[in-house]
Formats: C-alpha cells, sequence, structure tokens
C-alpha cells in the first residue's frame, strides 16, 4: 500500500531554526498578530540548542516532499499537586495546505509518547477561544478544556516594575 500523503516527524536540529522562526510567523499571521513576533533565530537557538546547558524547549517538526511544513514546540513542566513533571505545548502549526493529512494529530501523539515515555502526567496548552477549527481538533483527540481557570500575563513595563526595575 503506497501512501499518497507521506510525511515525517523528528526533533528538530539547528539546521531547522530558520523553518522554525517562518512558522512561528505564519502562526503569528494566522492569529491576527502578525507584527507580535519578536524571537529571532539566535533566541531560539539560545533556549533549543544551546552551547553550555541542556535546552529548556524542544522542538518537534514535519517534513512532507523534502521541506519542512509543520512544528510544534513544547517544554516541561511541573504539577505541584502530582509532584510530577507534564509537557507544555506552546505552540503547534502546520502550513494551511498541508492540514488534513494526520500531521497535526501525528505530532500530538509523538508528544503524548514523550509524556508516557518520561512517566509524565500531563499534556497540556493554549487555544484561542475564537479558534474554533483548532478546538474542534483537539477535542476529537480527547482534550478537555481547562474553563475554570483564568490565565494571566505580566510582560513588557509591568513585569519590569514588578521586578522593581
Amino acid at each position: 500500500m503506497s501512501h499518497v500523503n507521506p510525511f515525517s516527524l523528528r526533533d528538530a536540529t539547528a539546521e531547522d531554526l530558520p523553518d522554525l522562526l517562518r512558522l512561528v510567523r505564519e502562526l503569528a499571521i494566522y492569529e491576527k498578530e502578525p507584527d507580535a513576533v519578536t524571537a529571532t533565530e539566535d533566541h531560539f537557538r539560545e533556549v533549543l540548542f544551546p552551547a553550555d546547558a541542556g535546552p529548556t524547549a524542544y522542538a518537534l517538526v514535519a517534513e512532507r516532499e523534502g521541506r519542512i511544513v509543520g512544528m510544534a514546540i513544547w517544554f516541561p513542566s511541573f504539577s505541584t499537586w502530582t509532584g510530577r513533571n507534564g509537557l507544555w505545548l506552546e505552540d503547534l502549526f502546520v502550513e494551511p495546505e498541508q492540514r488534513g493529512l494526520g500531521i497535526g494529530k501525528a505530532m500530538l501523539v509523538r508528544l503524548a509518547q514523550v509524556c508516557v515515555e518520561r512517566g509524565w502526567t500531563r499534556f497540556e496548552w493554549w487555544v484561542l477561544d475564537w479558534n474554533s477549527p483548532s478546538i474542534e481538533f483537539y477535542r476529537r483527540q480527547g482534550a478537555v478544556a481547562q474553563e475554570e481557570w483564568t490565565t494571566y500575563r505580566v510582560d513588557g513595563d509591568a513585569l519590569h516594575r514588578l521586578a522593581g526595575a
């Protein structure tokens, strides 16, 4: 049996940094924040492939027909209630023209496998309230919204004020 739309998944390498940043920019456009990305390849290199320590974040890429068409960027989280790590999916993105081929689901499956293999207890992420296609996709994978929680963020000037700067 031949696969009409084959793709493969692998851990990202430093050579993938331009593609990772390209996909992050495409995600920002999709999420209606085209000017919000300030990350550079050097920023990504520092956390994904640091020279002097272990990484603090990880990336999985999907390749199809010789090019990177999807990514999942994640990092370990921690639950005080379980006393165990979990996996926080920061971003999952598949190019729009590559959707429907099973790439997104395959990335979620691989990350769930990472959790299970490591004995981690949670696999979590955010999704924008208006992003109905993604919400439905995640629900089909068995994800349940944690609607009793409200996300807070401190950044920019507020972060510096809080830090006493």
